[in-house]
């Protein structure tokens, strides 16, 4: 019987997976439901499996089968929409894949699969090695926090080694709320035992017995995946009191968040996995020393976490030896918005941010020149095409008033107004704030009446200067980064572009 992969990944369940899977079924195929490449323009991408490997066809539509069965499918016979092996299709043969290698490979639910693919090496090794060896081998690999901050990884393990208390959490943060981002979601979809085995291996670094994966409500697909691969990984001796029957306990428990955007704030969200309010904690004390129900907790992001079992079964070396500057390793840049290629894209930090946006994504989707685009979600400032000499990396950003984020890359075309981007910012704020401090809860508010303003013509260049005085109030007043960064879209927006707020002005004239 033929095996045929068919991705169950959101993406390709939105345009059709399951109705090509089920058709393939009754073909009598052997159907695999995997996760997705990443190169979202092909999906649905199906492979098949022939003696000279996986050949892949996309995007299929459950309409297109009756003609790639007539020619030869199941033997990888000729077709237009026939793509050849997967890993030479330049979006992906150009990829540095760690963290994603499994991702469109494996069966997401089973755990032989993901041993047979190099899964638990890690785990294995961390063990072996223990605590101080483990926690010094993420430090030498110079992994930072994926989801934003970028804050060493080892430093932050070790600070929760190091500090007393009867228990200690691991908390993986999987409320991935940033527009244009996805890597969470595709690998938990795709590949949860990464997050399985990086959780393990933390919590074998600091001492901690429990983990929490706090997900998002909007992913109903990852926390079904998830769930399905936690039951595994506890049949398979991957977790549980006895792990890989080492006498080390660990185990996981999957929570899932209610809509909240605040939430991925690591405070706000260690609130809600207590069953209170999301809003945010004042720090100190940091998490790392009184955490979750008032304990030293590690709180990651899934990207950081997932990133940890490469790093192990590969060494710290062959993980720092990729990357720019003090951005060591890879990140999956997701590419969004008005764009050709969208998907995810595993490299190395030190790419452009126009060779991000021109020789990978393609340009925009409908041909028309690139405006701008915004990195690190609704917090992230928006780029013209003048600062796409920007390299991709932590402290490149950062010195040009942007941010990486969780690596989200939305792209804007010409039609874009950037003054009224500007005050969507405001608006987001103003709907998402937790309410607890005054710059973030009151400010945004102000912001949207003063771009109001400045958009009706009235008293524009006044106007203009208090949304400066605002924007610095917020950032440098606000108790987290919800409020602290929105000035980051309209700063730049304002800067970059300061045409869209005068001509809006003075067409109101």
């Amino acid at each position: 019987m033929t095996r045929v992969y068919v991705p169950c990944d959101a993406a390709a369940l939105a345009l059709g997976a399951d109705r090509i899977a089920a058709a393939l079924t009754a073909q009598r195929a052997e159907v695999v439901r995997t996760g997705s490449r990443g190169m979202f323009w092909l999906e649905p991408m199906i492979e098949v499996e022939t003696s000279a490997g996986r050949i892949a066809y996309g995007p299929v539509t459950p309409a297109d089968l009756p003609g790639l069965l007539a020619s030869g499918l199941l033997a990888g016979g000729m077709h237009r929409l026939r793509l050849g092996p997967p890993e030479d299709i330049a979006f992906l043969a150009g990829q540095t894949r760690f963290t994603f290698a499994r991702c469109g490979v494996v069966d997401p639910g089973s755990l032989a699969d993901y041993r047979a693919h190099g899964g638990l090496r890690g785990l294995a090794r961390a063990i072996e090695i223990g605590p101080a060896a483990t926690i010094a081998e993420v430090t030498a690999s110079g992994l930072r926090g994926r989801g934003g901050a970028g804050f060493p990884t080892g430093s932050k393990w070790k600070t929760v080694a190091d500090a007393s208390g009867p228990r200690k959490c691991i908390v993986a943060n999987a409320d991935e709320g940033d527009s244009g981002t996805f890597a969470d979601r595709m690998l938990m979809e795709g590949d949860p035992f990464a997050l399985i085995e990086g959780m393990a291996i933390a919590g074998v670094a600091v001492g901690a017995s429990k983990g929490y994966v706090y997900t998002r409500s909007e992913y109903p697909h990852a926390i079904a995946a998830f769930d399905t691969a936690l039951a595994a990984a506890r049949a398979g001796g991957a977790l549980g009191p006895d792990m890989l029957g080492s006498g080390i306990g660990f185990d996981i428990e999957q929570r899932v968040g209610a809509g909240a955007y605040i939430c991925g704030e690591e405070t706000a969200l260690l609130e809600s996995l207590e069953g209170k309010r999301g809003q945010v904690r004042a720090k100190p004390p940091l998490p790392a020393i009184k955490g979750l129900f008032g304990q030293p907790t590690v709180v990651n992001n899934v990207i950081t976490l997932a990133s940890v079992p490469f790093i192990m079964a590969e060494g710290a070396r062959a993980y720092h030896d990729v990357g720019y500057g003090r951005s060591r390793g890879t990140m999956p840049i997701q590419l969004a918005g008005n764009i050709r290629h969208g998907g995810l894209f595993e490299a190395g930090f030190g790419l452009t941010l126009g060779e991000i946006v021109n020789d990978l994504g393609g340009g925009t989707a409908t041909g028309r020149p690139v405006r701008a685009v915004q990195v690190g979600g609704p917090l992230g400032a928006y780029f013209p095409p003048a600062l796409f000499d920007t390299v991709f990396d932590y402290e490149a950003f950062a010195a040009r008033d942007g941010l990486i984020g969780h690596g989200g890359v939305v792209v804007f075309d010409d039609t874009v107004d950037l003054a009224h981007q500007a005050r969507f910012a405001m608006e987001f704020c103003a709907a998402e704030s937790c309410g607890k401090c005054t710059p973030c809860r009151i400010g945004s508010v102000r912001g949207m009446e003063v771009i109001d303003r400045i958009l009706s013509g009235r008293d524009v260049e006044a106007n203009l200067d208090l949304l400066r005085d605002l924007s610095e109030t917020m950032k440098f007043g606000s108790l987290c980064a919800l409020g602290g960064f929105i000035p980051y879209p309209v700063m730049s927006a304002l800067t970059h572009f300061p045409e869209d707020f005068r001509r809006l002005a003075r067409a109101a004239e």
